[in-house]
């Protein structure tokens, strides 16, 4: 029989470009489960609308929310509101543990994170060697199973570095097929969930003080959907 699709997997990227950190975290499903990962999603979409007015359209991005720079809704609960003060980032933790929680609990889902640190000065290069690792751990796994994965990515393909990667792979015994395919986060809610695994294993390995309250949502949230455990350096 010859290998089959088994692995789609939505990748983002986080770090600290200023210390030259370089994250890659991702979520991923076999393509029977799709579906099923997806509705899980947006049930929880659909909850965030209901209870806290977050529009199922709005784009999730962990950056903004979870620091309290975007507004994802027009109003906070009231419970984050201490002397008529909004507290967002408050709010916007709450919302990552959701999904977080949703993340945790969606059966068929597998998560995984690598990391690299470096300097500010080699970021372009440190970015690439551990985009080029995370893709030859991808092939050897493919390999021993016998099987064949695609990876989706956010972003509009004009940055080359991806495809490159891919392209040196060996036609003859690539099982990581086609290049990276890039998705609008906007539309994307899988590379959307990619963007929160990726923010919390750059908190779990960064930890300077201005995360201190996500330093253990890897382990808490991610850590049982994803086989290494743990963000893994390359």
């Amino acid at each position: 029989m010859p290998p089959a699709l088994t692995r789609l997997i939505y990748v983002d990227d986080s770090g600290h470009p200023s210390q030259g950190l370089v994250v890659y975290g991702w979520v991923e499903c076999s393509p029977d489960r799709w579906a099923d990962v997806l509705s899980s999603w947006l049930d929880t979409r659909k909850r965030l609308w209901r209870e806290y007015g977050i529009p199922v359209s709005r784009e999730l991005h962990s950056t903004d929310y979870v620091n309290g720079r975007g507004r994802i809704s027009r109003r906070v609960p009231r419970r984050y509101v201490r002397a008529g003060v909004e507290q967002w980032k408050d709010f916007g933790r709450e919302v990552a543990r959701e999904c977080l929680e949703t993340i945790r609990s969606t059966g068929g889902i597998r998560v995984g994170a690598v990391w690299r640190p470096g300097s500010p000065e080699e970021l372009t290069r440190n970015r690439r060697a551990t985009y080029e690792a995370l893709l030859t751990r991808l092939q050897h796994e493919l390999v021993a199973m016998d099987a064949l994965a695609m990876v989706f990515m956010d972003g509009d393909g004009s940055d080359p570095t991806y495809r490159s990667c891919h392209r040196a792979l060996s036609l003859q015994d690539r099982h990581v097929i086609e290049d990276a395919v890039h998705l609008d986060s906007r539309e994307s809610r899988l590379v959307q969930m990619a963007d929160l695994v990726a923010w919390s294993a750059m908190a779990h390995v960064d930890r300077h003080e201005a995360n201190i309250f996500a330093w253990s949502w890897y382990q808490t949230y991610l850590s049982e959907r994803d086989p290494w455990r743990e963000p893994q350096q390359v």
